[in-house]
C-alpha cells in the first residue's frame, strides 16, 4: 500500500472504523455477546442457576430437565453453564396459554371448531 496522503486520512480511518465494527458483529455473532456489565449476560453455574430460579428447584431436578433439553444449557467437559438472559427468556416463554387463547390459535389456525366449521 502506498503512503496515503493527509486528505486520504478521514476516508481511510472511516473504512477501518466500518471494518472494526464488522469484525466485532462477527464475533459477537460467532461467540455470543461479549459480558458488557449487563445482568443478562451473566453466566450462572448449577448451584448459582438452583439459587436463581423461583421454587430453588433441586440439582436433580436440573439434571432432568438439561437431560430432556427443556432448558437452555451451555456443557463444557463436564460442567453446566447457564446464561442469565436465556433462562430468563425460557421463564418468560413457558408460561401456559388459557383455553381461550388456545381455542383463539385453533380457530386461526385450523379454522373449525368443534360443532363445526365457522
Amino acid at each position: 500500500m502506498s503512503n496515503p496522503t493527509f486528505e486520504q486520512l478521514p476516508a481511510m480511518v472511516a473504512h477501518i472504523m466500518d471494518e472494526v465494527g464488522e469484525l466485532k458483529d462477527l464475533i459477537n455473532n460467532t461467540f455470543g455477546k461479549i459480558q458488557t456489565g449487563t445482568t443478562d449476560d451473566i453466566w450462572m453455574d448449577l448451584n448459582e442457576l438452583c439459587e436463581y430460579l423461583p421454587g430453588k428447584p433441586t440439582k436433580p431436578t436440573v439434571y432432568t430437565w438439561v437431560c430432556n433439553r427443556q432448558i437452555p444449557f451451555y456443557k463444557k467437559t463436564k460442567r453446566l453453564y447457564f446464561l442469565k438472559s436465556e433462562i430468563d427468556r425460557w421463564m418468560e416463554n413457558s408460561c401456559h396459554s388459557t383455553s381461550q387463547t388456545l381455542q383463539q390459535e385453533a380457530l386461526e389456525t385450523h379454522g373449525y371448531r368443534k360443532g363445526g366449521l365457522k
